[in-house]
């Protein structure tokens, strides 16, 4: 049985069992347990702090984990990143009091920064040739200039609004993070099976997140031309309809790409388009 460990609450934790769940993994843990396991699959969940998930997936207590990748980075703890997972994204940024005369980094020499994370900071700071102080602190760091604690602040930014109503501007994007499946570099080999079972079910899932099934009608004159905009895992479905000249084509279309094709489909005579959601994409 392999273990994953995964953040105990919070949107994190929501998001992570949203993912198992549509991996077709079964995960009962009504009354958030510390631990629970599937029904119907060979996997255990450990519910834990986020910043204590790197730790127990080095020494193995757990064999994989779901953490943002700041985590990754803050701990530097010995562990492989398998996979980078599409959610929980985010950005690590300095923030100022929103009446400060802000110009550049510059600004921060000599001066005192609050932050949860002082690894990720000091190593940016360093790379910058910024001399500041770095106070550690837990929690919410935003209040930390309006009390006299520090000059700015250093934490990860969603949307921004915690910031605006804390009286603070965000200056400086320091990097960009989201959610990624960690292991442990000495998984047995039997867990290493059912990790490789694991990651198939997370890339199907993830392949048709970024994709959507196309159905529309073309003149049978067009037919070329419209499959060379649609490049699926081969090649369209082709389908003659009743209508003489007429047929219909099946595919599979970036959701990236969407919006640009269905213009050019449009041009080509194409109608009757239908787009359709993809709840599992094999390769």
């Amino acid at each position: 049985m392999i273990k994953i460990a995964i953040q105990k609450n919070g949107r994190l934790s929501d998001l992570s069992l949203a993912l198992l769940k549509s991996c077709g993994i079964n995960t009962p843990n009504g009354d958030r347990k510390l631990k629970s396991k599937a029904d119907n699959f060979p996997l255990e969940i450990l519910y834990l702090r986020d910043d204590d998930i790197p730790e127990y997936v080095e020494k193995g207590v757990a064999d994989i984990g779901i953490i943002g990748e700041n985590e990754v980075w803050e701990k530097a703890k010995d562990i492989a990143v398998i996979k980078e997972l599409g959610f929980a994204k985010c950005r690590m940024s300095l923030a100022v009091a929103k009446d400060e005369d802000y110009k550049d980094l510059q600004w921060f020499n000599n001066k005192t920064i609050a932050t949860s994370y002082p690894v990720i900071l000091e190593n940016f700071l360093s790379e910058n040739n910024i001399k500041a102080g770095i106070e550690v602190i837990s929690g919410s760091v935003e209040i930390a200039p309006s009390i006299g604690l520090a000059d700015g602040i250093f934490d990860i930014v969603s949307t921004g609004s915690t910031l605006v109503m804390n009286g603070l501007k965000e200056v400086q994007t320091v990097c960009k993070s989201q959610a990624v499946l960690v292991s442990n570099k000495n998984i047995s080999e039997e867990n290493r099976t059912l990790l490789s079972k694991l990651l198939f079910r997370i890339e199907a899932v993830q392949k048709a997140a970024s994709s959507k099934y196309i159905l529309l009608n073309a003149p049978q004159d067009k037919v070329e031309a419209i499959s060379k905009l649609l490049p699926s895992m081969k090649s369209p479905t082709i389908l003659p309809l009743v209508q003489k000249g007429w047929c219909s084509l099946h595919s599979v279309i970036s959701e990236s790409d969407f919006w640009e094709v269905i213009e050019q489909l449009k041009e080509l005579g194409a109608e009757g388009i239908l787009v359709i959601p993809i709840e599992k994409m094999i390769a």
